[in-house]
């Protein structure tokens, strides 16, 4: 049987039941084939994440809607596995929309992206997977798993860098990498729309998804004001100065530049950027661009994708989902990440996570709650 690097460790008859989440994309059908190529029972599964898909993405930019879900169908037929859609859209909801909205209120700038992948791909769809008696899930992720010698798995990042998912998957733990599939780690997005091509998929060229699914028409700041209301607020300078006024805090992010409706330029003549969103008192703190340097950074819920580091360790942080890798010392104190940057990186926001690498290896994952900065002189 020719298996894939990163399988589970095998039963005795040296098959698996796999669980192959299908979005009706590219990247979901072609690991789904590479499972059933390998040997393994494989049942393909649709995650209707809306009770009304119509309200979500369509086409390109997509990957929770009608016509998804007839082309993971589709997929399926071809590939020749089982397959149904399974409704969470109540659970997605609670634990993705629900959670998305109270982060903006709160001040922070969520990721809804690694949020599915921690209460919905590998939560909720990996505990049924697995009450129903299948080994492993099975998903069109790039990353790479490493099994060692001792039995132990590693989260690594994939060999396409440009596709790495890695950072959206850090909040996988030992448990959940042990029930995880992910074919595509060792392959480029060239070479895996090639092989859907030729394996006969009519996603083949199915442009890849893009932004956030339930925000229908891409207006973020829009879907909130729908949620949350008009809440008028000033927009102040760093020493207080007021300048301007907003309907919503949660309309702005830290690090935006456009957009901030202020009516004098500043002294110096220099842009004016998002320093700080302060929910307690509905302000919207503005200031240069220095002021976004960011030197170190403390947070919560930390999730290790192995064991937890046991002291202070020199490591590389990825800090957004397309950012690049920075040198840090990390170490854990009383429950909380502490990560000191080597140079400054600018425009980092309570909310988004920083994910520790050793090597291309995932340490593991934590929710930003604070940042510090440097002063900045005048």
């Amino acid at each position: 049987m020719t298996d894939f690097p990163g399988a589970p460790t095998t039963p005795s008859t040296g098959r698996l039941r796999v669980l192959a989440a299908m979005s009706g994309g590219v990247d979901s059908a072609v690991a789904a084939a590479r499972a059933v190529e390998a040997g393994h029972e494989v049942t393909g599964v649709h995650l209707a994440l809306s009770s009304n898909p119509q309200s979500f993405r369509t086409g390109a930019r997509g990957c929770c809607t009608i016509e998804d879900s007839r082309d993971a169908w589709r997929a399926a037929d071809v590939i020749g596995i089982p397959f149904y859609v399974w409704d969470l859209a109540e659970r997605f909801r609670e634990d993705v929309i629900d959670d998305f909205v109270a982060e903006y209120a709160a001040g922070r700038t969520p990721n809804p992206c690694l949020r599915c992948n921690e209460k919905i791909k590998f939560a909720a769809l990996l505990d049924k997977a697995v009450a129903l008696g299948f080994d492993a899930v099975c998903t069109g992720h790039y990353a790479r798993i490493v099994d060692l010698p001792s039995g132990a798995r590693e989260l690594h990042r994939a060999v396409d860098s440009a596709k790495d998912q890695s950072y959206v998957l850090g909040v996988l733990d030992a448990d959940q990498l042990a029930h995880s599939l992910f074919p595509l780690g060792d392959t480029t997005k060239e070479e895996i729309r090639a092989e859907a091509e030729r394996r006969g998929l009519a996603v083949a060229k199915k442009p890849d998804s893009h932004d956030i699914c339930f925000i229908a028409d891409g207006d973020t700041q829009g879907f909130l004001a729908k949620h949350l209301g008009t809440a008028p607020g000033d927009i102040l300078d760093a020493d207080g100065t007021k300048l301007g006024e907003h309907d919503g805090a949660y309309g702005f992010t830290i690090g935006q530049r456009k957009g901030l409706r202020i009516g004098r330029p500043a002294a110096d003549g220099k842009p004016r950027y998002v320093l700080d969103i302060s929910p307690v008192n509905n302000t919207v703190t503005v200031g240069p661009v220095e002021g976004l340097d960011v030197t170190g950074l403390t947070a919560i819920r930390p999730r290790w994708c192995g064991t937890e580091p046991l002291a202070d360790g020199r490591y590389t942080a990825q800090l957004r989902a397309h950012g690049e890798e920075v040198p840090v010392s990390a170490s854990v104190v009383d429950g909380e990440l502490r990560v000191r940057l080597d140079t400054p990186v600018r425009g980092i926001a309570p909310g988004q996570a920083v994910v520790l690498y050793d090597g291309t290896r995932v340490v593991g994952s934590a929710t930003i709650a604070t940042t510090e900065r440097p002063a900045v002189t005048a």
